[in-house]
């Protein structure tokens, strides 16, 4: 049987900032980025507040890679209508803090922003996607591109190297059939589990830190806590939704009602037709 192992959104927080435990980062990293990445620091993750209105920049991890890139991971559980925008607030909040006044833009580092999303983000049929900023020509359908001295000064090949990069892992989307080593890492985000038959990068590792059962007792307490507040916001969200789905049969309803009346039928027929008492009825005729 395959082991349960604690959260990555948990785990993400409280174990893999420590040192000791950047490889298990360092293997997501680069099965999905396709790249051997190599994670010199974690930073702090959440922006400092300039001022009251200012919102917190607030991701779950923030790193720093070995060709001096940021890389955000951010963990979202519940739907947002406006997640893109904070996609965009998050990756323009970590190039403003860390470009100082009268630095030269040249030294802009490149942004990877990465979401994993237990909802369903947008309009699309893929699991995983990946966004780039390209400029395409109006007339000539052609891509802009750097000229020979641009790449030459600053070690790009591409504009998209300077511009944020970001990337979409719908995970509930993944249909659980792992079909390369990206996709192993899919089904553990989704599932918290790991087959004897996966070898992707960092996963061997995320078996034995993320077993429960080696955690020392207070975190233990701790990450069973994470996991009932986890329960409570569903049931707080299910009966939202289940209040709203209601409220708005009774508006239906109400409306039914209404034009019934206004077309002469009895109120014990109109009962009958939208299941609102007689005493409702009788209200909305007097409305």
């Amino acid at each position: 049987m395959n082991k349960k192992l604690i959260k990555f959104d948990w785990a993400i927080k409280k174990l893999l900032r420590n040192k000791a435990n950047f490889g298990i980062l360092e293997g997501f990293l680069s099965e999905l980025l396709f790249e051997n990445i190599k994670i010199d620091q974690i930073l702090e993750s959440e922006g400092n507040q300039e001022h009251e209105t200012d919102k917190f920049n607030r991701v779950d991890i923030l790193t720093q890679n070995s060709k001096n890139e940021f890389v955000i991971i951010e963990i979202q559980s519940t739907y947002e209508i406006d997640y893109f925008h904070r996609m965009v607030y998050g990756a323009s909040k970590i190039i403003t803090e860390n470009l100082d006044s009268g630095q030269k833009y040249a030294d802009i580092k490149k942004v990877i922003s990465i979401h994993i999303v237990f909802f369903d983000l947008g309009q699309g049929n893929d699991y995983i996607y990946k966004g780039i900023t390209d400029f395409k020509g109006i007339h000539q359908n052609d891509i802009l591109g750097l000229s020979a001295k641009q790449k030459n000064t600053f070690g790009k090949l591409e504009i998209s190297d300077i511009f944020p990069e970001y990337y979409v892992l719908k995970v509930n989307q993944f249909d659980d059939k792992a079909k390369d080593t990206l996709d192993e890492w899919i089904y553990f985000l989704k599932n918290s589990e790991i087959k004897d038959s996966f070898k992707a990068k960092g996963l061997k590792e995320a078996e034995k830190v993320l077993d429960i059962m080696r955690l020392p007792k207070a975190d233990q307490y701790g990450y069973n806590r994470y996991m009932d507040s986890l329960s409570s916001k569903a049931s707080e969200i299910f009966t939202m939704q289940t209040e709203a789905k209601f409220q708005a049969m009774d508006e239906r309803s109400v409306e039914i009602a209404i034009k019934s009346i206004l077309k002469s039928l009895d109120n014990v027929t109109i009962s009958e037709i939208t299941g609102l008492t007689l005493k409702k009825i009788n209200e909305l005729r007097n409305l």
